[in-house]
């Protein structure tokens, strides 16, 4: 049965899917007709900036998506353990359990790098940012910044590891060693 697609929302996450197993540059047109379903006429009604605009609504739909499941959460006024459980919680089930790669990972590693630098900087200093300060609320004064980096490339290396290792339940295990991590030592502030 034919994919039904009514609105450019319905689009975006078959591109994600595209660029998180392609990449963006190696995505050619064919594929993302096959992946979407559309035609080049209908892909450019919703798309008419071609691939780039492609991957803007792809990077933007990410980026909401963590700032309401992880970068809100972490600033929340709820305890500093609830903040974290459920940021490691939603990075485990975004990322379905370590089987699904980071796409701005994969716009940061690829030659798109460059074309789409403010989108995928500002990604990583928002999460750096809202675990940071998470951190100093919570009571760990001592080098939250430096913890939140740690964590955050943890969280990535953990992704590629388990990719790598073609075993998710190792970036599951990573993700659980970190979240203990944080918990012991912000309770020891």
């Amino acid at each position: 049965m034919p994919k039904l697609i009514a609105t450019r929302a319905d689009v975006v996450p078959l591109l994600a899917e595209v660029f998180r197993t392609r990449g963006f540059s190696a995505a050619s047109l064919s594929e993302i007709t096959e992946a979407t379903g559309l035609g080049k006429g209908s892909l450019y009604n919703f798309f008419p900036g071609g691939k780039d605009e492609m991957a803007q609504a792809v990077l933007d739909d990410v980026e909401s998506w963590f700032q309401g499941e992880i970068f809100a959460p972490l600033r929340s006024a709820r305890p500093l353990g609830e903040r974290l459980s459920l940021m490691f919680s939603n990075v485990i089930e975004y990322f379905a359990s370590g089987r699904r790669i980071c796409l701005v990972g994969v716009f940061a590693l690829g030659m798109e790098r460059d074309r789409f630098e403010d989108q995928i900087r500002s990604f990583f200093a928002d999460w750096i940012q809202a675990l940071r300060l998470a951190l100093e609320e919570g009571g760990n004064s001592e080098q939250p910044r430096e913890l939140a980096e740690e964590v955050v490339s943890g969280i990535q290396g953990a992704l590629i590891l388990g990719r790598g290792l073609n075993d998710p339940n190792r970036f599951v295990a990573i993700l659980h060693r970190l979240e203990d991590r944080l918990l012991k030592e912000s309770a020891l502030r």
